[in-house]
């Protein structure tokens, strides 16, 4: 995976802002032919209004396995003999709220979108992978690795995929595969905003007596989640760091980003659980 090479193929999922959207063109300009995975016809026109040669938008949902399997044949026609040199697993959502009233609806499709969705378009793209001996990036999150109050649905999906991806980095080995995951504390993307969101579509939604039990500690865990996004590093600083796994000759398996990343991991590891979890509380401002 030379940087002089021009044939280097990349599927990213989750394109249509933040992350995806950063990596998917960073590549692109690096001379990357990238197909770049997106859910809405309007999304796809605005990545391809970026005029970055090779950006190849494709319209793919990892929930929905009709969709995975369109992509599939696209890219295979697409790829010829020369095999997927990256797979960037990026697109996911993320459902909150006190985990005694989380509808266990809302729990399910956490966890079909953000694990099991990422492990189909890996079963999906690994004869094209193996091919060219080629690349598996996870993109977790700090909260794959620290928990968050109210977060449980989030951070169980994380956490789920930092291990899948420690039993991928094993299993694909003998085939000169490898898995590395990217865990990035706070970025300043659009998952905020949809956070708060989610937060009220939550509160409106629990069960009579939630809001007098947990009302004013997910007010405050909203307020903290806000400030955090403001305060968050641009996209394209995880982007370059992916850019830099994808390179690297003998990359790490794990890539922290951010220092806020850096903190609560060291934190979490330093910390007894019980210390952790009053710094935690007071870093919300927790009642």
């Amino acid at each position: 995976m030379s940087p002089a090479s021009v044939s280097r193929t990349a599927l990213i999922t989750g394109c249509s802002t933040g992350i995806g959207r950063a990596t998917a063109l960073r590549l692109a300009r690096a001379g990357w032919r990238v197909f770049a995975g997106v859910r809405k016809d309007e999304d796809a026109e605005s990545l391809a209004a970026e005029g970055a040669d090779g950006l190849r938008p494709l319209i793919l949902d990892i929930a929905d396995s009709a969709s995975i399997d369109l992509a599939r044949d696209r890219l295979e026609v697409e790829l010829g003999a020369g095999g997927l040199q990256a797979l960037v697993n990026n697109a996911g959502v993320a459902y909150t709220g006190p985990l005694e009233f989380v509808p266990l609806d809302d729990l399910r499709h956490q966890l079909e979108v953000n694990l099991v969705g990422h492990v189909a378009m890996t079963q999906a793209m690994l004869g094209a992978l193996r091919v060219a001996r080629g690349r598996i990036v996870n993109i977790t999150s700090i909260g794959g690795i620290v928990a968050t109050p109210f977060f449980g649905p989030y951070n169980a999906s994380k956490f789920g995929l930092e291990a899948l991806s420690d039993c991928l980095r094993v299993e694909l080995r003998p085939w000169g595969i490898e898995t590395i995951v990217i865990e990035p504390g706070s970025i300043a993307t659009e998952i905020w905003s949809s956070g708060a969101e989610a937060f009220a579509r939550m509160r409106e939604r629990m069960a009579p007596g939630a809001t007098e039990l947990y009302g004013e500690a997910m007010e405050a865990t909203a307020r903290a989640s806000a400030e955090t996004g403001e305060r968050g590093i641009p996209a394209d600083r995880a982007a370059a760091v992916i850019e830099r796994a994808l390179e690297a000759k003998r990359p790490r398996a794990r890539y922290l980003v951010g220092r806020d990343a850096y903190g609560m991991a060291s934190a979490s590891r330093v910390l007894p659980a019980r210390a952790y979890d009053r710094l935690v509380g007071r870093l919300l401002k927790l009642p």
